[in-house]
């Protein structure tokens, strides 16, 4: 069975995916093809296309287009939770009562315009809403591989209604134990307090993530921004996660997800890049309260499946936050954590179309890799830098992991453009920038000259899985750059330019089964600085998606200060 994964359902992220016979072929996001970061307000025209050609699947032989967005029928908590917590806002109260979901129709029309257009199933292909965090919840629970009873996390800001999902996934199927609605959101509390400290929704979470550790968080007492037991939480929509005339606007009239409380309360909104005083502190008490709350919701709804199995899958974009998942892992009774590396919006097109294949049959296969999109040979590389405006120097190199190696070793930074392009917001050594993370400086020098970014930005080291437990002291997987560890005694000193402010490391483990290229390139580094870590992170600037093609890539290279970039066998220098 073919079954296309659609996602696009709340205005940002959209993406698609293709499952042959319960197998994930392909997967891309739209931004990586129209170069506008999260692609907002789009349908994935481009990824969609991609997906099918990949697969060389024609348009009209996919059997079923999976969407993560249902209807909430009237019966359900939902509409009347968010009416009432809404009663400030009576529009969006009686909308939730009387009309249901906000975007339903206007969904239906552009998914039915996307199926028209690119005669998806002949134009009248069958069409399958799955709820939102249902969606997260396959695209973690049926891509985990776990076969024993598996806990099921789910928090983001919002899909239909319900911002956080626990729930265990048995024999295949999916349960709901409890669901958490609009506007009580772990992850819309967090995104406000990233607008509050002056970084965009959406994007700038890493950020506050990023610039927690430098912060005390007990100096201050956020408490005032939400209640919590163990049972449950209601955000302060005094503070936060407010709509309408209770929005914070600035001089240009742009409006906040808080209010003027916070700012009564907590002073100006921060602007620039420092890591200043007391933002930093703000930020790391915003990180606890997250941690905090989310790890005693667990233990009430899903302790006793973590004890009974210890395994546990996490999707949603809160399950991007690595640091959480460091504590969530570190409980004893954890075994296991499988988190999606597509964690965000993205990746509902996956869970969409994984959890109705499975509905229909199909037996859904593990997910083997992020290495989901487009790939470029050496000729179609050659051709990008023979037609590029800039008339780059090039060479086509032998040895191509050596080469590269040796340029890292002597200290420089080098764009690594290789096989398939990651799906999800990491670069797991296919889009990334390299460098040697014993080489003093080459963070700050990424930072300031190539990506043009905050200088206290964090970098990731990627690792070969022989050397991972020694520096991680964990053999817990890590293939996807969704944890962070606590680094071994005397690593930090070998590779200081990727451990943290407070001694840790988010990691990606490498294999020569999942990446033998890069594993390859890593080796090489080895013998050059004996420590078997490479600085890895993606082929960007600040504000622009990952690279895709070619020429992205060269376009990237030539607005940057980067000298060197190795496409596939192609080594390009300035």
């Amino acid at each position: 069975m073919i079954v296309l994964g659609i996602s696009g359902a709340v205005s940002h992220d959209p993406s698609a995916a293709l499952f042959i016979d319960g197998k994930l072929v392909a997967a891309a996001e739209e931004e990586r093809f129209t170069r506008d970061k999260h692609a907002k307000g789009c349908f994935p025209y481009e990824a969609t296309r991609f997906c099918l050609e990949f697969a060389g699947v024609r348009p009209e032989d996919v059997n079923v287009v999976a969407f993560p967005h249902a209807e909430i029928p009237l019966s359900s908590p939902a509409r009347w939770h968010y009416a009432a917590r809404h009663w400030y806002a009576p529009d969006r109260a009686l909308t939730a009562l009387f009309n249901g979901n906000r975007r339903h129709h206007r969904n239906m029309v552009q998914l039915n315009k996307l199926i028209t257009d690119l005669n998806i199933g002949g134009g009248k292909v069958r069409i399958e809403a799955v709820e939102h965090h249902l969606a997260h919840a396959s695209s973690a629970y049926h891509l985990s591989g776990f076969k024993e009873k598996t806990a099921i996390l789910g928090i983001d800001g919002k899909g239909e209604y319900a911002t956080t999902f626990f729930g265990y996934g048995e024999n295949g199927r999916i349960h709901k134990i409890k669901e958490f609605y609009d506007p009580d959101s772990l992850g819309g509390l967090y995104g406000a307090l990233t607008e509050y400290l002056g970084f965009e929704m959406l994007d700038g979470e890493f950020k506050v993530m990023g610039m927690a550790p430098y912060g005390d968080p007990k100096r201050f007492d956020f408490s005032r921004l939400i209640e919590f037991d163990e049972r449950g939480f209601k955000v302060n929509t005094e503070l936060v996660n407010v709509i309408g005339l209770r929005r914070y606007k600035d001089a240009k009239g742009k409006g906040y997800f808080f209010s003027p409380k916070l700012i009564d309360w907590l002073g100006p909104k921060r602007e620039g890049d420092a890591i200043d005083d007391p933002y930093i502190d703000y930020a790391a008490s915003i990180q606890n309260i997250l941690e905090e709350v989310s790890l005693g919701l667990i233990e009430y709804y899903l302790g006793d499946i973590l004890k009974d199995t210890g395994k546990i899958c996490f999707a949603g974009g809160v399950a991007l936050n690595v640091k959480l998942n460091q504590r969530i892992i570190s409980r004893p009774d954890v075994k296991e954590l499988f988190v999606q590396p597509a964690a965000s919006d993205a990746g509902t097109a996956i869970g969409a179309a994984s959890y109705v294949a499975n509905e229909l049959g199909d037996s859904i296969e593990p997910m083997a890799h992020a290495y989901l999109g487009p790939c470029y040979t050496n000729e179609q590389c050659i051709e990008a830098c023979e037609q590029h405006a800039e008339k780059p120097k090039w060479e086509r190199i032998e040895q191509t992991s050596l080469r590269a190696a040796q340029l890292l070793a002597d200290g420089n930074p080098v764009a690594w453009f290789q096989g398939r392009m990651e799906f999800g917001p990491r670069a797991l050594g296919n889009r990334s920038i390299l460098g040697a993370p014993n080489t003093e400086g080459i963070a700050d020098r990424i930072n300031e000259q190539i990506k043009y970014r905050e200088r206290w930005r964090p970098f990731c080291p990627s690792m070969l899985d022989r050397v991972a437990k020694q520096m991680l002291k964990s053999d817990h997987p890590a293939p996807y750059m969704t944890f962070t560890f606590d680094v071994a005694e005397g690593w930090a000193e070998r590779v200081p330019e990727v451990v943290h402010e407070d001694g840790t490391a988010r990691a990606q483990i490498v294999t020569p089964e999942t990446n033998p290229r890069y594993y390859e390139l890593i080796e090489e580094l080895e013998k050059h600085t004996g420590n078997g870590v490479v600085l890895n992170t993606s082929l960007n600037r600040r504000g622009e998606p990952m690279v895709c093609s070619p020429t992205d890539a060269l376009n990237m290279f030539f607005g940057s200060d980067l000298e060197y970039l190795i496409m596939e066998d192609v080594l390009v220098t300035k």
